[in-house]
């Protein structure tokens, strides 16, 4: 089985569109924990275009009584600003990208040449620290495995949108591969393998099938899009028995 955490990225994006707090993403962390999701994700960004920075020690703190069932996941940049905002959270999980403050979404992964390796190895030794575990968000490329060992981290989250866009296509079969390619490498590495990116009720079954040893998949946009027409409880839960839980 793998976790589902949900993504409140567009709820809080949905939230921002007005002064009135509605939709309060507190609540839908609620809902989402209640339908069978075992962890919350948010990505904080500088500009706070949907998940701002006062949301992270709410939603830390609703999901407390939780813990440890429950994972909060906090992903981002490892500038100053994220390692304060983890400081204050404690999460579980940290998920670190190589976006640019500015970036649109995360659309690839670390390469940890040297300059990306001098950026994330004190930031992961210091969330460790902290008690957190550590993800690097990576592309579905195996050769990136061979330098994963030196940075400390725990685990890693396969970029999956190339896949999903071939899936849509009808071409996903090289993609997948790829994909199953990377987890493999990185499991037998003795890595977490988390995957994440444009998933759906569609494109997991595939994914699952070639790594039934997948951790957790993160999923926002795509399980907020299918609650427009289902309904967000009905949605969860469909995700949450897709990834192998109950629903």
């Amino acid at each position: 089985m793998a976790r589902l955490s949900v993504n409140l990225n567009k709820i809080a994006l949905l939230r921002n569109s007005r002064h009135t707090g509605v939709p309060d993403v507190v609540h839908f962390a609620r809902l989402a924990i209640d339908a069978g999701a075992l962890g919350i994700t948010v990505h904080p960004r500088p500009d706070e275009r949907h998940i701002r920075r006062s949301d992270v020690p709410a939603l830390a703190a609703a999901l407390a009584p939780h813990r440890p069932r429950i994972e909060l996941n906090i992903e981002g940049y490892p500038d100053a600003r994220l390692l304060e905002i983890a400081a204050d959270a404690r999460p579980k999980q940290v998920t670190l990208v190589p976006d640019a403050p500015d970036a649109f979404t995360s659309e690839q992964g670390w390469q940890l040449d040297p300059a990306e390796m001098a950026l994330v190895q004190p930031a992961i030794a210091r969330l460790h620290a902290q008690g957190a575990r550590v993800i690097l968000f990576i592309d579905p490329d195996p050769t990136v495995l061979e330098r994963i060992a030196a940075t400390g981290a725990d685990g890693v989250e396969i970029y999956t949108g190339s896949y999903a866009a071939a899936f849509r296509a009808g071409t996903a079969a090289t993609e997948l591969e790829a994909c199953a390619m990377t987890a493999q490498a990185a499991r037998a590495r003795g890595l977490v393998v988390n995957a994440g990116h444009d998933l759906n009720l569609r494109n997991i079954p595939p994914l699952l099938a070639r790594t039934p040893f997948l951790a957790e998949a993160s999923i926002g946009h795509e399980l907020t899009a299918d609650a427009l027409e289902r309904g967000f409880t009905a949605t969860v839960a469909a995700y949450a028995a897709a990834l192998g839980g109950r629903g």
